[in-house]
This record gives structure tokens, C-alpha cells and sequence, in this order.
């Protein structure tokens, strides 16, 4: 067997092994080299060089135009591997080039895809310009101009600022007004390659410091008049803002999905400190409050699995619905990853925020965590693009909760991804958030899980008032610059879609021949620590917490991960 066929049979195993025991202080890739380097406002050197001969480059293109990339979850896995270690090198190496290339897969003709996935299998980057500092998510208002001329040839001017890897990359998606009419038809992507641009018609600007993902070039360009040809235009003119959302309803998806091991790592760090360290004459894991804030941690961890996996699938199964989920997931899992972590930077206390010695990959996984909750998109923008659609979602929502076969089932086969398939706005039936109503239904009469179905009762009524909200909500609610207090109700239905998410990954696994996913017990945990969001507390009691700590303690003897699928990890 050949090493590119190796490499596609094992995926995050082989990475995982290839990446080796982090903790081991002479891994020339551990977290030792990774905090170093990060001083140094650098990714290691070896890490990349270990994902260039991995070939990663082919993650993110697609099958037919031979890469890899023909599942999102499998992409998912195979980019966890790299986020658990360094999110800096997963976002820097590979996901800015990912969150790129779904432009072109998505809306770029038949060339123009060809040539880009001729770029990234040959170990190349493609980075994204959609930001300028003055407009941030605005993007009908970026001035950055792309002139067409009489010829069909283009002029670029302007600058595009914060753009991950933008002097590394050989090749940009651009994203450029392209005609001074308002409205959403006066913006076009444009596929550039470095090679074909006069080197005195743009610059780099400096790089932009910053307190987490410091080992990303996060750089400025600037173009004076630059000269594209017509064929650099991705799908049509005026089709930029459709692309861009299109594709963000995969990377909106994919990226949280990704940086889920930031929390896996922080809890192993956690957990290292706490069986270390001595205090009254016992160890700090055994104190109570210590014990269930890891244990709620724990279960957060797996709330954000289940959301992010069920997401991914729901790309490939439940396209229709996909403009919905999509940033109800972005939200959701940002937050509840960021506020964990917060949690168990507490527990560590003055040891948080140490740069230096063994704790020390804990400040730097925090501070890039951050950016993940606001880069690409910020957790408000993704609220906002939310609320207009959830009128429509409730007058469509299904009255059966009947998800498709296996929605939630780690590793279970899946169609091949449709990029052709995404939607702009969600036109199928809601069947998310009618799952928990049909849940209760059919638990109410299962002794062994009647806790579960009182809980899954709970955000039924919870999905019936977000439901009645939403067809409440008037024009002026929905509209740009409409009362903050309209956003609660998008916040609320990210919660009834989490608790959605946990009970068909309970229910889909069950059967799976893992012990721990088929018990009530981690779902029960689940939904409780999503209510709080409804109100209604949200920590865990005694009964659920210590046993939860005891299986993280035992996941953590056997190095096995903490999140849902538990595959064994070097170290």
C-alpha cells in the first residue's frame, strides 16, 4: 500500500501518531516546542514540515478533483488532530486555505477549480480577503474595488486587512465591490494567483500582532490598480455576497468542529495539574467543586461534539436546513468552548496563565480559543443571520422530529458532499427542533431513560415557545439594526437545536458497542447543562457529576479522548 492510500485509510490516526506524545518535552512537535514557538509569534517548523509530507493539502479538495474531501465530518477529524495540538498551525496550515477553496468548489467554474486544486495537492495555500477594518463583518459595505473595464479586464485598488497567511499564500480569493449601485449584487470574488500580477501593483502591509493564534501571519495587502483577467471572476459578477454565503454555512460548520480538542486539551492539562497537585492533605481531584466543574467541562466537551458532528452530517443530509443550522452551531459551540475553558482556568488558578514549564500549552490554548469565537464570523453576526430566517423555519417546522437515519451516528456513511446543494436560506422543514417533543414521547413509557425523556419534555416546551417568538417577531425586529433583545430569541433556539443535537446522538449511537454512549447518563448531563440557557440553572447535581468525573478520569488512564467518539491518543 502506497503512502497516499495509507494516508487516506487512517486520516486522524495516522496524524495522531505521527504527531506523537505531546507531553513527551523532547517531541520536537509537543507542547513544550508548540508554547516556544508561539513566543516567538511562530508555529513549529517540524509541525509543519510533519503536515507537508502528510499531505494535507488534499483535505480540502474535493474527490472528483483528486484530493480527499468527500465527507465534512471526516475533514473534521482529520483537522482535530491538528487543533488539538497547535489551533495556530490547524488554522494557519490548513483551515485558512479550507475556508478559502470552498469559495471556488462552491461557485468557480470547471478551470478554476482545476487550477486551485492543482495549487493545494501540490502543498500550496490559498488565503481569503474579505476583511477590512472599518467595515469587519459588513460585507456589502467593503470598498475594496474591483473596476471592470471595456476590455472585461479588471483593476483592483484598495487594501483588505487581517488576512490570515495573505504573503505566504500563492493564491487569494478576493473578495471586491465590482459596481458602485447599492444593493447585494455590487460585490464578486475573484481568483487570484500571485504569479500573475505585476509585482509593483500591490504590497504587503505589516503584520497585525495579536494575543491568540500568534503564530498566524495575519497580515495586510494593498493593490494600486492592479490588472486581473475576466477570468479571475468566481461564478458571475455581482455574485460575490451569494458565494460568500454559501460557503459560509460549511466553514461556519466545520471550523468550531475543528477547534472542539482546544477544550480536550485544556481539560487533560486541567486534569494533569489537579492528580498532581496536594492540598489538605489530599489531592486537589478530590475536592467536590473541583471534581464537577471538570466533570461539567466534561459534558460541554461533549455538547459541542454532538452539535458540531450532527451539524456536519446535517451538510451532507439536510441541505435545506443547512443556512440555519449552520451559524446556530457557529454560536453555540464558540461560546460554550470559550466559557469552559474559562471555568477551568479557575481551577488552575495562578497556573493559567504561566508561560512557561508543564501547564504551560493551557494560556496559549485559551488565547486561541478566543479567536475562533469571532474569527470569520463574529457570535453576534451569526445570531443576526439566524433571526430572519426563524419566522419561516416556524411556519415550516415538522411536526415529527423524523431525522434522517443514523443524522448523528459517528463515522456511518453519508452521501457525497453537494456543495451545488447548499442553499441561501433554509427552505426544508425544521426537523431538529421537533426531536426533542418526539424524544419525550417515546421515552415517557422507558423506565431506564425516563429522566431523559422528562428532560427532552422540557426543551419541547422550550422549542413550542422559541417557535411561537419567532412568528411574533415583526419586519422591524428582523431588520438590520433592529432591538438587541430580538437576538434572545436566535440565542434560545440554539439551545433547543443543542439539546436536539445530544438526544439524536444518543439515540443513533446507542446501539454502537460503546458502553458510555448508549448510557442515559451522558445525555441526561447534557441537556442539563444546556438548561441553563432556559433559565433553569444549568450545574450538574451530585448524581450526575461524580459519576461523569469518573469517566473522564477513566478516559483520561486509558489516553483515550474526551469527546464523544474516545479514540485512543498518544501520551
Amino acid at each position: 500500500m502506497n503512502g497516499t492510500a495509507a494516508v487516506a485509510r487512517t486520516g486522524a490516526e495516522e496524524l495522531e501518531r505521527r504527531f506523537g506524545d505531546p507531553w513527551d518535552p523532547a517531541n520536537p512537535v509537543g507542547h513544550a516546542a508548540t508554547v516556544a514557538a508561539d513566543e516567538r509569534d511562530e508555529v513549529v517548523a517540524d509541525a509543519e514540515r510533519l503536515l507537508d509530507s502528510y499531505g494535507l493539502g488534499a483535505e480540502f479538495v474535493p474527490v472528483g478533483l483528486g484530493g480527499r474531501l468527500d465527507r465534512l465530518d471526516r475533514l473534521v477529524e482529520v483537522m482535530r488532530a491538528v487543533f488539538r495540538r497547535d489551533p495556530a498551525l490547524g488554522l494557519g496550515y490548513g483551515a485558512s486555505s479550507f475556508i478559502a477553496a470552498v469559495n471556488v468548489w462552491s461557485s468557480g467554474s470547471e478551470e478554476q477549480r482545476r487550477r486551485l486544486a492543482g495549487l493545494l495537492l501540490g502543498g500550496g495555500r490559498v488565503a481569503t480577503l474579505y476583511h477590512e477594518l472599518e467595515h469587519g463583518n459588513d460585507l456589502a459595505g467593503a470598498e475594496f474595488a474591483a473596476r471592470p473595464r471595456a476590455d472585461g479586464t479588471l483593476r483592483l485598488h484598495g487594501r483588505k486587512e487581517v488576512v490570515s497567511n495573505v504573503e505566504r499564500a500563492e493564491a487569494m480569493v478576493i473578495f471586491s465591490r465590482t459596481s458602485d449601485r447599492p444593493g447585494s449584487r455590487s460585490h464578486s470574488q475573484l481568483l487570484v494567483e500571485k504569479k500573475d500580477l505585476p509585482a509593483d501593483r500591490f504590497r504587503y502591509r505589516p503584520r497585525f500582532p495579536s494575543a491568540g493564534m500568534r503564530g498566524v501571519l495575519l497580515g495586510g495587502i494593498e493593490f494600486d490598480d492592479c490588472p486581473v483577467g475576466p477570468e479571475a471572476v468566481v461564478g458571475r459578477l455581482g455574485q460575490g455576497v451569494e458565494s460568500a454565503f454559501r460557503s459560509f454555512q460549511i466553514t461556519r460548520t466545520a471550523l468550531p468542529a475543528m477547534a472542539t480538542p482546544i477544550l480536550d486539551t485544556g481539560l487533560r492539562t486541567t486534569l494533569r495539574f489537579v492528580r498532581s497537585r496536594r492540598l489538605y492533605g489530599g489531592r486537589a481531584s478530590d475536592l467536590p467543586l473541583v471534581r464537577q466543574t471538570l466533570a461539567e467541562a466534561f459534558t460541554d466537551l461533549l455538547v459541542c461534539d454532538a452539535v458540531s458532528t450532527t451539524g456536519a452530517r446535517a451538510v451532507h443530509l439536510l441541505p435545506g436546513a443547512t443556512a440555519l443550522y449552520s451559524s446556530a452551531v457557529k454560536f453555540l459551540v464558540s461560546k460554550r468552548l470559550m466559557d469552559a475553558m474559562d471555568r477551568l482556568s479557575v481551577v488552575l488558578g495562578a497556573h493559567f496563565y504561566l508561560r512557561e514549564g508543564e501547564f504551560a500549552v493551557f494560556q496559549k490554548q485559551l488565547r486561541d480559543l478566543q479567536v475562533v469565537g469571532f474569527g470569520h464570523a463574529a457570535r453576534v453576526a451569526c445570531l443576526a443571520s439566524v433571526l430572519p430566517q426563524l419566522p419561516g423555519a416556524a411556519r415550516r417546522a415538522a411536526g415529527t422530529g423524523a431525522t434522517p437515519a443514523l443524522l448523528s451516528r459517528i463515522g456511518a456513511p453519508l452521501p457525497p458532499l453537494d456543495f451545488g446543494r447548499i442553499t441561501l436560506a433554509a427552505t426544508g422543514p425544521d426537523e431538529l427542533a421537533a426531536v426533542p417533543a418526539r424524544m419525550a414521547g417515546e421515552l415517557a413509557g422507558d423506565a431506564e431513560c425516563r429522566e431523559l425523556g422528562r428532560l427532552a419534555g422540557l426543551f419541547a416546551a422550550e422549542a413550542e415557545r422559541v417557535r411561537a417568538d419567532a412568528l411574533a417577531l415583526a419586519p422591524r425586529d428582523l431588520a438590520v439594526g433592529g432591538p438587541a433583545d430580538a437576538l434572545e430569541v436566535p440565542a434560545r433556539y440554539a439551545a433547543v437545536l443543542a439539546a436536539a443535537c445530544c438526544l439524536t446522538t444518543w439515540r443513533d449511537n446507542r446501539d454502537g458497542g460503546d458502553p458510555f454512549l448508549a448510557d442515559p447518563l451522558w445525555a441526561e448531563a447534557a441537556l442539563t447543562r444546556l438548561l441553563g440557557r432556559t433559565g433553569r440553572g444549568g450545574r450538574l447535581p451530585p448524581g450526575r457529576a461524580e459519576p461523569m468525573f469518573r469517566a473522564l478520569l477513566a478516559r483520561d488512564d486509558a489516553r483515550r479522548g474526551f469527546d464523544l467518539a474516545g479514540r485512543p491518543l498518544p501520551g
